[in-house]
């Protein structure tokens, strides 16, 4: 089932943002549907998303924080974006929030965006609290991830992090205010969180976080989301994540500190991490750490420097790789010694950007091999 609405004009550049913005939806075991929508080339790679806190796709392209993320990394990617269950445009189910269902929606998006595209692989794009999402479903799904992008993310909620009984106590009335003050015809409540999470926000683009935060559910769904986000634990799963990562965290962030970030680069084997110099808790479109996390992003996906220069010899042996053979099975294939094979994969690694076997499988496969 798919919903077109007309497009959008930016009025400051006069210039269409995205051509039209058609959404679809993906039914859970329960019933309920979740409503996801595509921007971008056709043939471009598809980068998902992963549904986070405070999500409307319709008023996306209405947003000045995500209208410029939209526009820009449109350009590149095929960006499947979607709003998870009883937010937005998505229906709801009784069942409690929690990581199980979180993957549960990113697994039906992605395979209705797999179907659509048919593409058998997606990279991953988890921001805040749904990095932990992206890294579970890294876990279960590797054949389905080709890249995995982290954004002001954490392992463990903020839950898992209280030292005190105060600590507990003030997470409690934060979640107290919103339960029964997000609905007021009260701007203050929704201003405590916009001015933890983009304190260097413009006037408007503090203006469009009230109003996200408005039209994303109301009052008790939203404390019942951030009661989820702060039982979240990955610290189990990050070491199990094979796919090529890269970590990016505002080095400035009051709402999920740089350290929580540095925590996901050194749990996740060969992960890469970057900061980025904002002290909001996403970059602005304003802002220079805007500019270089969607180039982080960009060169990171599609792979720097573009496909890599193969002899014929080596674009069999990536095959080969691909195919999953261990070294002996492809000694026998190629009628040479386990130890040329050694030396060969070694030269191969160094070309594919890669630093062990399940990313050179990977990677291989990525560049259809």
């Amino acid at each position: 089932m798919a919903r077109s609405l007309s497009p959008h004009t930016d009025s400051s550049s006069g210039a269409q943002a995205v051509s039209a913005q058609a959404f679809r939806f993906a039914q859970l075991p329960s019933g309920a549907r979740i409503a996801w929508t595509r921007s971008g080339a056709p043939g471009a790679p598809t980068l998902v998303r992963v549904a986070h806190w405070l999500t409307n796709v319709e008023y996306d392209l209405r947003s000045p924080i995500w209208r410029p993320w939209v526009e820009r990394l449109s350009r590149s990617f095929g960006l499947v974006r979607y709003d998870e269950r009883g937010c937005g445009l998505s229906g709801d189910d009784p069942r409690p929030r929690g990581l199980e269902p979180w993957v549960e929606e990113l697994e039906a998006v992605v395979e209705a965006a797999v179907d659509a595209t048919r593409e058998p692989r997606v990279a991953l794009l988890g921001v805040s609290g749904a990095a932990a999402i992206a890294i579970a479903y890294a876990v279960r799904h590797p054949e389905r991830v080709s890249r995995l992008v982290i954004l002001g993310g954490f392992l463990h909620g903020a839950l898992h992090r209280c030292r005190t009984p105060e600590d507990r106590g003030f997470l409690e009335a934060q979640w107290r205010l919103v339960e029964f003050g997000w609905g007021r015809n009260d701007p203050a409540v929704r201003e405590f969180f916009s001015s933890r999470f983009v304190p260097d926000a413009t006037p408007e683009v503090r203006a469009g976080m009230n109003e996200q935060q408005r039209r994303s559910c109301d009052g008790p769904r939203a404390a019942e989301i951030m009661r989820a986000r702060a039982e979240l634990d990955v610290r189990a799963l990050a070491p199990q994540v094979t796919v090529p990562t890269l970590v990016l965290h505002c080095d400035g962030d009051r709402a999920v500190p740089v350290e929580l970030g540095h925590d996901i680069a050194a749990s996740i084997p060969g992960a890469r991490f970057e900061s980025l110099p904002s002290a909001n808790h996403v970059p602005l479109g304003h802002e220079p750490a805007f500019a270089r996390f969607c180039d982080a992003v960009v060169d990171f996906v599609t792979g720097a420097g573009g496909t890599p220069r193969l002899t014929p010899r080596e674009r069999e042996l990536a095959g080969l790789v691909a195919q999953g053979l261990d070294n002996a099975q492809i000694a026998v294939r190629l009628g040479v010694a386990d130890k040329t094979v050694r030396n060969a994969l070694s030269a191969l690694y160094a070309k594919l950007g890669v630093d062990n076997r399940a990313r050179a499988v990977a990677r291989s496969r990525d560049l259809g091999l």
